[in-house]
């Protein structure tokens, strides 16, 4: 068993010296971070954050040497109702900019399973930068048929405490923790 594990172990060692991540770049029509908080115990509401922009370095060999960036502007929000967005952006919460952005950098990623890994990052959310991890899932990789090019697609979730970040107006009342859900594409860089 013991020489087994080694020979697998050697294996992976080999082929992972010989395999580069390979560069990845974001399709913004099909990348989204949706956001879902309780609204004082009578509904879950819900918004999302477009126009995204990012790569991956993606190693499909040793995904524990792969990378993300992604950035995308604050005032990209969209919650399906206006006085809330603006709301959003004000001093309540963001007080944001034309040119204010969130991002996301990797640190680390560890595997916890054929398609699955926890990806650590620094988060840069309303001025303020804390590490959060992502639980990821790989759904596919593969020839896009339309496209014609390599394509992957991945989904992610974490909860946030939006009050870590500067924007804890009126919690506890409505939720200090916010569920996030990522689904994005990229496609092989030229």
């Amino acid at each position: 068993m013991k020489t087994t594990l080694l020979a697998a172990a050697l294996a992976t060692t080999a082929t992972a010296a010989f395999a580069a991540p390979e560069k990845y770049v974001l399709d913004p029509s099909h990348s989204q971070v949706i956001f879902s908080y309780n609204h004082l115990g009578f509904s879950t509401t819900t918004g999302m954050f477009s126009g995204f922009e990012g790569e991956i370095m993606f190693d499909q060999e040793n995904p524990a040497a792969s990378s993300v960036t992604v950035s995308m502007p604050v005032m990209s929000m969209i919650t399906g109702w206006k006085p809330r967005e603006d709301h959003f952006m004000s001093e309540d919460f963001f007080a944001a900019t034309e040119d204010e952005m969130v991002t996301f950098t990797s640190t680390g990623i560890e595997v916890t399973g054929e398609t699955t890994a926890k990806i650590t990052g620094d988060l840069t959310l309303n001025g303020v930068t804390k590490p959060v991890v992502l639980d990821a899932k790989l759904n596919q990789v593969g020839e896009h048929p339309m496209a014609g090019k390599p394509w992957a697609g991945f989904d992610a979730t974490t909860t946030l405490v939006r009050s870590d970040f500067g924007l804890g107006k009126f919690a506890p009342f409505v939720s200090d923790e916010v569920a996030i859900r990522i689904s994005i594409e990229a496609q092989k860089a030229d």
